[in-house]
């Protein structure tokens, strides 16, 4: 009895197992049937909501939205730190020339490279020059306290800036653009009008013109985060400024007492203009009162004549 049993399962099994094969073939089948029935009608919709600004089944720009859904991911606790360096130094230097020269050569030895630079007088007549340069961020403290050391420092402002949300945000935003430039892609192959292509080729340009400006402003987080940017402005001393600290020379000296001989004179002017007016009344009165003892004295001499 067992071994009949054993012999009239089995053929149950298999029949079994090939039925249930065929029925999922046949739901295939329709799926397959029903795709190929509603994708004519389905491109047509697609078009029209890429038209409107987003792809049918696109998580990143569903209607009503603007763009890419933010992702707000924090970073992980293993994640190194991303800092901006930024410095300004001015430093009173004997020989500027000398001293840019000194400042080309510590940049260089560190791989850093040479920015802006700007060489002038000023109203003084000495030599000023400004220099912007970019150094690797490991090698920022010993180029900065090497540039401290070339002349008098004067000013000195170091600031460090933490990006590292801003590396995260613009790594899921890329992310997120490039998955929807794909989406986009995936229906432009599948359109088969003409109006359906062109609509998706406007959302596929768009799309592609925000993830390079994504790109872009990732590229510029990295170099400003893998290179420190150090300002150094470069002074020479005043002609006249003598080797005891830099305290008044002859020229001063000569300045202040012309400025106070100006100022006095520009005093005793204002006096004498104000004093005119009296100055004026005397002198008349003094004419008027000669006139009158000349005629005075005149009469008494011809009165006395006859006499």
């Amino acid at each position: 009895m067992q071994v009949r049993q054993r012999v009239w399962h089995r053929p149950v099994g298999t029949v079994g197992s090939v039925l249930l094969a065929a029925s999922l073939a046949l739901a295939g089948c329709g799926a397959g049937g029903s795709a190929d029935a509603k994708s004519e009608d389905e491109g047509g919709r697609n078009a029209t909501v890429a038209a409107q600004g987003g792809a049918v089944g696109d998580p990143a720009s569903r209607p009503g939205d603007t763009g890419p859904h933010k992702s707000h991911v924090k970073p992980s606790l293993s994640q190194a730190p991303q800092v901006i360096r930024t410095a300004e130094l001015t430093l009173v230097v004997p020989d500027v020339a000398q001293a840019l020269a000194a400042a080309r050569a510590a940049v260089h030895e560190a791989y850093g490279y040479v920015g802006d630079e700007t060489t002038n007088r000023d109203a003084h007549g000495r030599v000023v020059s400004h220099v912007v340069l970019r150094v690797p961020e490991v090698k920022y403290d010993s180029v900065l306290a090497r540039l401290s050391g070339v002349g008098k420092v004067v000013s000195r402002k170091a600031k460090v800036q933490d990006v590292t949300d801003q590396v995260v945000d613009a790594e899921s935003r890329i992310a997120t653009q490039r998955s929807s430039v794909t989406r986009v892609r995936a229906l432009m192959d599948g359109a088969g009008k003409l109006s359906d292509i062109v609509a998706l080729e406007g959302e596929l340009s768009r799309r592609q013109a925000d993830l390079d400006a994504l790109l872009a402003q990732q590229a510029s987080l990295k170099d400003r985060i893998g290179l420190a940017t150090i300002t150094m402005g470069l002074t020479a001393p005043l002609p006249d400024q003598e080797a005891d600290g830099g305290g008044p020379g002859v020229l001063d000296a000569v300045g202040g007492g012309w400025h106070a001989f100006v100022t006095a004179m520009r005093w005793l002017l204002m006096a004498l203009g104000a004093a005119a007016p009296f100055a004026g009344g005397a002198v008349a009165a003094y004419m008027v009162w000669r006139v009158v003892v000349r005629a005075r004295r005149a009469v008494r001499g011809t009165a006395a004549g006859p006499d």
